[in-house]
């Protein structure tokens, strides 16, 4: 399955506004299958941005997953990229040097962007 970073900020964003204290089960996210919603789930556990991510598999389909909390670099991430404005121009940075939109290249180009519109 092809990684898409946008439903990875919609995943991130959703679980900001539905966590509480308590594992999010089957999170759902318009226009996204639940295997796609997993699967970028366990993108984003691996990449420390979420707390916990565990799945049940029957007859090599997912049935349900779970996600927790937000991780401290998971907010701080989530912070950076939560306006649209600053979220365009990072993509629109990224593609134009023509490298791979991941979440380790917003990292580093968010404060590019971030001193630009400081400073303008």
């Amino acid at each position: 399955m092809k990684r898409d970073m946008e439903l990875c900020r919609k995943i991130l964003l959703a679980i900001e506004e539905l966590y509480v204290d308590t594992p999010i089960y089957n999170l759902k996210i318009e226009g996204y299958s639940i295997e796609q919603i997993a699967y970028h789930c366990k993108i984003l556990k691996d990449a420390n941005l979420i707390s916990d991510y565990k799945a049940l598999y029957g007859d090599n389909h997912i049935v349900n997953f779970c996600v927790g909390s937000l991780t401290a670099e998971g907010n701080n991430y989530i912070d950076k990229i939560r306006n649209e404005s600053v979220w365009d121009k990072v993509k629109d940075i990224i593609r134009e040097k023509g490298i791979p939109l991941t979440i380790e290249s917003i990292a580093r180009t968010l404060p590019i962007v971030i001193n630009n519109i400081l400073s303008s």
